[in-house]
């Protein structure tokens, strides 16, 4: 009975995925960038692996992605599960706020198994970073495989909302 509950909440959870992007559908202004995330490190002491994307344009302001293995943590190396939260960062200033909607899908150069979930963040003079959000990959084994790449390659959907 428990597993049929589980599986009914999955599907519950699944349908208003689909509503929400439906409905974001409608939006007036929707933008997608095929985009590559190279690998960087920090200049700390101890170097942290971190992967941006080059700068581009969106709704006539400039972005960048940028994503991190396992929160930053000290030594990623030493953990056999491994996760990658990503975060939009608004690099133009901006004088009136912008509600994005977002979220990273397989691109045309890329072979990322990734579901989709829709994250929001709304960017101001004062907040022009987003939150680092989870990039939904099946298991540990897939992020393995996209950090072995010389660099990641997605699809990053974008919606403005208008108000």
């Amino acid at each position: 009975m428990a597993a049929l509950e589980a599986y009914d909440a999955k599907i519950k959870e699944e349908k208003k995925m689909y509503l929400t992007l439906i409905d974001l559908l409608s939006y007036e202004k929707i933008i997608f960038n095929d985009l590559q995330m190279k690998p960087y490190r920090t200049d700390e002491y101890v170097h942290k692996l971190f992967y941006e994307t080059a700068r581009f344009t969106a709704f006539n302001q400039q972005w960048v992605v940028k994503a991190r293995i396992n929160n930053s943590q000290r030594d990623p190396h030493q953990f056999n599960e491994r996760t990658i939260t990503y975060q939009l960062i608004l690099k133009t200033k901006t004088s009136t706020p912008m509600s994005i909607h977002f979220f990273a899908l397989k691109g045309p150069f890329s072979d990322m198994k990734v579901s989709t979930q829709i994250y929001r963040h709304e960017f101001t003079e004062q907040s022009s970073e987003s939150d680092y959000y989870m990039l939904p990959l099946p298991d540990s084994s897939e992020c393995n495989r996209l950090l072995s790449n010389k660099g990641i390659n997605f699809r990053l959907l974008m919606f403005l909302l208008n108000k």
